[in-house]
């Protein structure tokens, strides 16, 4: 007979099995999966805003604006990359 020895770690969970025990990964997934929606479709909408900034030219407190939304989408970018997968 050739059984392997059984071993006591091979009775442990694995470590991705107590992962989706805790309660905080839950928890941050709860919070993560609608801020990435939100964030996936917020930078597929807010190059549109870009347009009538950019009919009326930048001037002023218009090119600040126009920074602004710049950074908000590329942060919407980032944050909504992962959507989807």
């Amino acid at each position: 007979m050739s059984n392997s020895p059984t071993l006591p770690t091979d009775r442990l969970p694995r470590l991705d099995e107590l992962a989706d025990a805790w309660p905080l990964e839950r928890g941050l997934d709860a919070v993560a999966t609608p801020l990435r929606f939100v964030a996936f479709w917020a930078a597929v909408a807010l190059p549109f805003l870009y347009l009538p900034l950019l009919i009326g030219g930048l001037q002023g407190e218009q090119a600040t604006a126009f920074v602004a939304l710049l950074s908000v989408n590329v942060a919407a970018l980032v944050i909504g990359h992962e959507h989807g997968r």
